[in-house]
């Protein structure tokens, strides 16, 4: 019976991983054959980001290779300054039809200002929803691109982020947040 399992068995999904120089650390970039980002995250958080991929697509394989240089110079031009240039990165996610609003969602705070999760649940019309949003946001695989630090506590105060609170300072006071 084992050997039959193993034949129904969906075969791993096969994505490139690349890496890019931040002033915040070296960022991993998870891009499919169609050059679209899949995941971004932080090189020391490597496990987290090798779990978030597996919840959202069962095995994962991780192949090293080159994201599509156009999306390299915008992210660098951001980490430079340049903040719209994140709106040139293309992305495709994988998850819960929530945690896909809140997703697509997050783009939608502009670079300067930040939103408390209570405000995006009624956003999204569920007013109720803020721990939602919450765990969302904390299963969020696109760092930075889907802008998930821009989301604070109702007290205005920075709460839990992927990559590190330090990260998510610095993120914020780049793009012009007092914190």
């Amino acid at each position: 019976m084992p050997e039959r399992s193993r034949l129904t068995q969906k075969p791993p999904t096969t994505f490139s991983l690349d890496r890019l120089s931040t002033p915040i650390g070296a960022a991993l970039l998870v891009t499919d054959d169609d050059g679209v980002l899949r995941a971004l995250d932080w090189e020391d958080h490597t496990p987290r980001m090798l779990d978030l991929l597996r919840r959202h697509y069962g095995a994962v394989v991780l192949k090293d290779g080159q994201a599509p240089a156009a999306m390299k110079a915008a992210l660098s031009a951001y980490f430079n300054g340049d903040l719209d240039r994140l709106a040139e990165v293309g992305w495709r996610v994988a998850g819960t039809e929530f945690q896909r609003k809140v997703w697509a969602a997050l783009p939608g705070i502009p670079a300067g200002q930040t939103m408390s999760y209570g405000a995006m649940a009624a956003q999204l019309q569920a007013p109720k929803a803020m721990r939602a949003v919450g765990h969302a946001n904390g299963a969020n695989p696109i760092s930075v691109v889907l802008p998930c630090h821009r989301l604070i506590g109702a007290d205005g105060g920075l709460v839990k982020y992927g990559g590190g609170l330090m990260r998510k300072r610095w993120l914020l006071r780049h793009e012009g947040v007092e914190v």
